[in-house]
């Protein structure tokens, strides 16, 4: 029953099921929940773009004690440097969401993110990561052979047809193909044509990207059963990508308030936004996104307006505000279960997929 789903991606990733658990960067990823996702047979993915690199190689061991299955990690390229032209007009709203939370102002000076990505990715080429995967574009020429000749699968998300050209040139050995529904930050690779991000559904996107490249494309957005994967196969992808689903299962760092707005919201609740992190992304629409867009102010670009932002984040976290929150979240949050493992997940998934493809 299961062979209809022994796709030839599963061949090229070693895996037992189509399936990948998403990089969500931030709190939600954990090596706990990586590993598991893994041991039931999907590919599990560790967010890793906001991690220290040897923060990284703790995290990657962790996985390897939890696990000896295949696994990736996910980090984001052509991340550019922080534009402080603004700074101080931003941070003076901002100011006002701190004081409803109670923490110190900002006084406005420069913010500077970290640069890691060669540090991060160093960290993958000596722990021999076998999956890497990547956001907002194509991992650079000096990586993708460092990655290649280490013997690493390499993929990149992608949110057209042009994007997912650009990645199988470049020699990605898979694309994961993200329509609008999902949840998170655009994969899109550059802000200039789309600022909002390119916004395709998932139905229309994989078939027209399946008809254009020869490598595997794993289909994402608004996927969260086994309906979705059989219909994904269907569409002629050859597995499937969900993170809005794992984001309540045990092994997930998702905060409790996070969870609940999480089990509460259904298809109408999110929204594209980019005032957490000057990035287009899909999440909860909350007080201060509703905040925000009534101050009629723009956010500072990425990296910047995220770094700017950290503190009310976290400050929110502690203090279980969702309202201060970045609820990254799909369109599909009504088929969101408690209380599951990731284990219960993915075969639950599988089994309703089997079925319906036998």
């Amino acid at each position: 029953m299961l062979n209809m789903l022994r796709t030839p991606l599963c061949e090229l990733f070693g895996i037992r099921y189509p399936l990948f658990l998403a990089g969500m960067a931030g709190g939600p990823s954990t090596p706990e929940l990586t590993a598991a996702v893994s041991e039931a047979g999907g590919l599990g993915t560790l967010g890793a773009a906001y991690m220290a690199p040897e923060d990284i190689r703790s995290a990657v061991r962790r996985i390897r004690q939890l696990t000896t299955a295949p696994f990736g990690v996910n980090l984001f390229v052509n991340q550019p440097s922080d534009d402080n032209t603004r700074t101080q007009e931003v941070q003076d709203k901002l100011n006002e969401f701190r004081k409803q939370l109670g923490i110190p102002d900002s006084e406005g000076n420069a913010i500077h993110t970290p640069d890691w990505f060669e540090e991060q990715f160093n960290v993958l080429i000596e722990e021999k990561v076998p999956v890497i995967s990547t956001a907002f574009g194509v991992l650079p020429e000096p990586q993708m052979q460092a990655a290649k000749a280490s013997g690493s699968k390499v993929a990149a998300m992608v949110t057209t047809v042009r994007e997912a050209l650009i990645a199988e040139e470049k020699d990605c050995d898979a694309i994961v193909a993200q329509g609008s529904e999902a949840g998170g930050h655009r994969g899109t690779f550059g802000a200039a044509v789309n600022p909002m991000g390119a916004n395709i559904g998932t139905m229309a996107l994989v078939p027209q990207i399946v008809d254009r490249v020869a490598i595997p494309v794993i289909a994402a957005g608004g996927i969260m059963d086994g309906r979705g994967l059989a219909a994904a196969l269907m569409l002629g992808a050859q597995g499937v990508q969900l993170g809005t689903r794992f984001l309540t299962s045990i092994e997930a760092g998702t905060g409790e308030a996070y969870r609940k707005a999480l089990l509460a919201s259904d298809e109408e609740s999110t929204v594209i936004t980019n005032a957490f992190s000057g990035r287009p992304a899909r999440g909860i629409r909350n007080g201060f996104i509703e905040q925000w867009e009534a101050s009629g102010k723009a956010p500072l670009p990425f990296p910047t307006q995220n770094t700017a932002t950290r503190d009310i984040r976290n400050a929110a976290g502690k203090q279980q505000k969702a309202d201060y929150l970045s609820l990254w979240a799909g369109q599909g949050t009504r088929m969101l279960t408690a209380g599951q493992t990731a284990r219960q997940i993915v075969e639950e998934i599988i089994g309703q997929a089997a079925a319906l493809t036998k």
